[in-house]
């Protein structure tokens, strides 16, 4: 897996996945459009290269510019892909999440640090016949990144929750209300349909990721029926909130990596 933008140097150091609401990377300086071939074929999007807060960064919007792709039919594999083929090196990933506790409400933030799978179609590894590997993600997210973006969410006052484990349904509908009492039933915070597999491919790439997760709703164990418009009137109010968390998060991660997301495969084979 190729790890340069065309040249010898990276085109980018910090990849952005754009969620739901946010299919434009905003203040980008110097920025052009960047079309990325892969193995696993097309991309989401073209990915837009520029400069954030003094770094360089590729921002890819996940669902396409319009919201296009459902969650069920993201390509993870060619978006990761192409991100570490441009040398990104950390993946910071905005998104969208219904809340399963009281206090986590509406137009607050949540940083996951754990998660439960209930997807069921998708892709999650580059493993190939011949290749296989078995990564471990009993910490899924990178431990530096992570808590940078808490950090920095708590240092502008914004309602930040930083340890919480995210559902991953496959989408594109939302829970039912038993479904939704389950999930809340174990212990998770947060529900959405975007985290895995690109968390986990991420890690089999050997990228450091982090997700920032918008929630936009009390899912339906609330009895408060959760409606599209409802989302993407919340991620409207929370949009410029985002951007400004990205953009003054993105001049704060350290140069240098601290953590063993580099070193993910060293023993992933058998």
């Amino acid at each position: 897996m190729s790890g340069a933008g065309g040249g010898g140097e990276p085109a980018a150091e910090i990849g952005i996945f754009g969620g739901t609401g946010m299919y434009d990377p905003g203040a980008l300086e110097d920025a052009r459009e960047v079309a990325v071939e892969t193995p696993y074929g097309s991309p989401s999007d073209s990915v837009t290269v520029g400069v954030m807060s003094g770094r360089r960064v590729a921002f890819m919007p996940r669902h396409g510019r319009g919201h296009s792709i459902p969650p069920h039919m993201i390509n993870f594999r060619a978006n990761v892909w192409a991100l570490k083929k441009l040398g990104v090196s950390r993946i910071i990933a905005p998104s969208a999440v219904g809340s399963l506790r009281e206090e986590a409400a509406p137009g607050h933030f949540a940083v996951p640090s754990q998660f439960l799978d209930f997807t069921r179609s998708r892709k999650g590894s580059f493993s190939e016949e011949g290749s296989v590997v078995h990564i471990s993600v009993a910490d899924p997210f990178c431990p530096q990144l992570r808590a940078a973006v808490a950090e920095e969410a708590g240092r502008m006052g914004l309602d930040v929750h930083p340890d919480c484990t995210y559902v991953c349904i496959e989408g594109p509908r939302f829970s039912t209300k038993a479904e939704s009492r389950f999930f809340r039933s174990t212990g998770a915070d947060v529900i959405g349909m975007t985290l895995v597999p690109e968390c986990q491919l991420a890690r089999e790439a050997q990228i450091c990721y982090a997700s920032v997760a918008t929630v936009t709703d009390y899912d339906v164990w609330a009895e408060r029926p959760v409606t599209a418009k409802d989302v993407v009137q919340t991620l409207s109010r929370n949009a410029e909130r985002t951007r400004g968390l990205l953009a003054s998060l993105v001049g704060r991660i350290p140069a240098e990596r601290g953590c063993a997301c580099e070193a993910a495969l060293s023993e992933a084979k058998l």
